[in-house]
């Protein structure tokens, strides 16, 4: 079964009740621009404590911060991995992984016709996963696909999420989609009652069928 990240949570309620269908990863954005951007200071002790909580990995999504900004948000919220968002270098990755060998990295990268796949190969020795999203103008949250058969171009070894607009509108398209390095599949804009707080009913309908497709 591929892995199922969920992306844009900040909410305690909201993210407890995600943990509880069996996603792999929760996602915390700590970027303040977006209307996604966690609040919090850290995760309430009874989040921490929640079973269902202990056994997703927690994901920081980072666009250009510091190292220090990084670094400071792995104790509050028991991050067992970062995201880069941004303009993010090997040399960053690097640096990151040495300090905190830990950390599951996942290096994001914003899809169009005219992107060079090469520019990945430097982020394989440091990255766990990497995540392709539709490029924009912002950083992420588009509810926009992009070409999915722009992948074919991908033939790197590093495995990856697949992400840009994935919901119920395309379910069929992406069960169809195959790659020998997909991973699994990063959720978020779709399943929003308002940003931030995912509607448990139409994610949990949306999982079953993706679940019973694969």
């Amino acid at each position: 079964m591929k892995r199922i990240k969920v992306c844009g949570l900040k909410e305690p309620e909201n993210l407890l009740g995600v943990s509880r269908l069996g996603v792999d990863f929760l996602g915390f954005i700590f970027y303040p621009p977006s209307p996604r951007c966690m609040q919090l200071e850290r995760l309430p002790e009874a989040c921490l404590k929640a079973p269902t909580l202990r056994e997703v990995r927690r994901v920081g999504v980072f666009v250009n911060a510091r190292m220090e900004e990084v670094l400071g948000k792995i104790a509050p919220f028991e991050l067992n991995g970062v995201q880069l968002h941004g303009e993010e270098s090997p040399e960053y990755c690097a640096e990151l992984k040495q300090i905190w060998p830990p950390l599951e990295i996942i290096k994001a990268f914003r899809i169009d016709a005219s992107f060079d796949f090469s520019l990945t190969k430097p982020y394989e020795p440091h990255c766990t996963l990497f995540l392709f999203d539709t490029r924009s103008a912002g950083c992420g949250g588009t509810v926009r696909t992009f070409h999915w058969s722009l992948l074919e171009n991908y033939r790197g070894q590093t495995p990856f999420l697949l992400s840009g607009g994935l919901g119920p509108e395309n379910l069929e398209a992406l069960l169809s989609f195959e790659h020998p390095r997909l991973a699994g599949y990063d959720l978020n804009s779709r399943f929003e009652s308002e940003p931030g707080i995912k509607d448990l009913s139409r994610l949990a309908g949306f999982l079953q069928k993706l679940r019973a497709g694969r």
